[in-house]
């Protein structure tokens, strides 16, 4: 994973990627000089979002799709667009939760928990599972902020039970088009699958 995190970008999307992790990263200077530390807060989950997906090598479209999603839904927070602009916040959610779950499947294809191949229904299932239970940790984190920090954060039953229907959808989105956004650029390395064999493996598979 440090490897990969380290390399450095060759193609035109990885570049833009890692400039917005620039960007990310400015902004958390940004919040700290114009406001206080709620926004602060928000950047730093932004910045952290947005290096998750160069840590995992996936590919390079997916990548830069969540960074500027993560960044568009921080600073969204910041100047209040959720409340301000009629139906932001379920655009929002429903595009960040999506490519979210897909990372979080992904990651557990790549720790060996879910298969990378086969069992579409299955990954599908498990990516709308996610995508739901990230909108849930959302929904309380939002609750747990407007109670214990600032009231201005806003919170309701309407907008919960409409964040977390856009959060499903996205996530279900995001598990038809798995196999696509799974698929890793060449120079992050090739699905374990592809790999080749263990020399024990191969003596194994030679005796078979």
């Amino acid at each position: 994973m440090i490897e990969t995190f380290l390399r450095s970008p060759t193609r035109p999307t990885e570049f833009a990627a890692d400039a917005v992790r620039i960007v990310a990263a400015l902004s958390v200077v940004v919040a700290g000089v114009g406001w206080g530390f709620v926004e602060i807060a928000v950047m730093m989950l932004a910045l952290a979002a947005v290096l998750a997906p160069r840590a995992l090598g996936v590919r390079a479209g997916l990548d830069l799709a969540t960074g500027a999603t993560v960044l568009v839904a921080a600073w969204s927070s910041v100047f209040e667009l959720y409340t301000s602009v009629v139906g932001w916040d379920t655009v929002v959610h429903l595009v960040l939760n999506g490519l979210l779950a897909a990372l979080a499947v992904i990651t557990a294809q790549r720790a060996g928990f879910l298969p990378e191949r086969g069992h579409r229904l299955g990954l599908v299932v498990a990516t709308v599972c996610v995508g739901l239970a990230a909108g849930v940790l959302w929904e309380i984190g939002e609750w747990l902020g407007h109670t214990l920090i600032d009231e201005a954060i806003f919170v309701g039953y309407d907008d919960t039970i409409g964040d977390l229907v856009a959060g499903g959808l996205g996530a279900l989105s995001a598990g038809l088009l798995l196999p696509v956004l799974a698929g890793r650029s060449a120079w992050r390395g090739r699905p374990r699958s592809e790999q080749p064999m263990t020399t024990a493996g191969s003596r194994e598979a030679r005796a078979r």
